[in-house]
This record gives C-alpha cells, structure tokens and sequence, in this order.
C-alpha cells in the first residue's frame, strides 16, 4: 500500500507493527512477521491497534481513552534500561530484547525524546490507516500515498462539489 521510505530508527519498528493488517482487506500477518503466538500474539494486536489509535491522533483525529490507556499500560508495563555507548551517548533500550512491547517503547521513547514520534502517522482513509512517516515539511501529509488515498479522497471531495454536496455526505444525497 504504502510507496514512501520506512519510518528512522526504532520508529520502522512501530510503522511495521502497525502494518501488519491492511484493514481494506483483513489481511493479517502480525503472528508471522513478528513470530508470535498464545498470549504474545493477542498482546501484540492489543499493543498495534492502540499504536494505530496515536498515529491517527498524530494526524489530527480524537485518540479514544481506552486506547489511550491501553497503549500507557503496555509501554509502562515494558521494563527499560538506559545504555551508553563508547562515545558516552545514553539511550534507552529494552531489558529484554526478545519481547516486542519493550522495544516498541524504546523505540517510542527515543523517537519523543528526537522529536518524531509526532510524524508517524496514520492515514487518513478510514479503510486504510496504513502507517506513515510523514517527512513533509510541514508535517502536515493527510494519506499514506498522494497517488492512492491522497487521489481518491480529493476525487471524492471534487465530485460532491461539483454535484452541490458536502465530501463527508453519503453518495446520492
């Protein structure tokens, strides 16, 4: 679906999870890209879906408080470390490496303590929501692809001006 570069860093992390269902067709590949099962499994969708709620919040929509909550509870619950590296640089990373939620939230808190956890974002069409790292210079980008979300949605928007009517009214009307 999506045309443009991964999101840097650990934030390519987070824009994978969250792309492991594309919601037009329900094709869901979560437990074979990331090896997952049992109870890992239904955490790791509980964590990409709460993922999905912020970068839509990123792109100017409500976050609901229950996926609010859940996505504080899974990243408060991931234990972290603080690293440095030879040339004294201190970094967070997960205590334990293997597990996915950690090192979402060292990714997450690496990208907010950079500044571009804001920019991982959500598309803006409901039957999309693929995640994005908008690199627009503005930070305004709308779509995961001008050519595909971004076209349909300015065709639908011209077509109900020109038939008198507003974007958001049901076809027909």
């Amino acid at each position: 679906m999506n045309e443009r570069a991964t999101a840097p860093g650990g934030l390519a992390l987070v824009e994978a999870l969250v792309n492991t269902v594309s919601l037009d067709t329900g094709d869901d590949r979560l437990a074979e890209e990331f090896s997952l099962g049992g109870g890992a499994l239904a955490e790791a969708a509980e964590l990409r879906e709460a993922l999905r709620a912020a970068c839509r919040a990123h792109a100017g929509q409500d976050m609901p408080t229950a996926q609010r909550e859940t996505l504080a509870r899974l990243l408060s619950d991931a234990p972290l470390v603080v690293t440095v590296d030879k040339e004294g640089v201190a970094g967070l990373a997960p205590k334990d490496p293997s597990a996915l939620t950690s090192r979402v939230a060292a990714a997450v808190a690496t990208a907010v303590t950079e500044g571009t956890w804001q920019r991982l974002k959500a598309c803006e069409a409901e039957d999309c929501q693929w995640a994005y790292y908008d690199r627009s210079p503005a930070g305004r980008g709308r779509w995961c692809t001008m050519a595909a979300c971004g076209s349909r949605a300015k065709m639908r928007a011209y077509r109900a001006r020109k038939a008198g009517r507003t974007a958001s009214d049901p076809p027909g009307t």
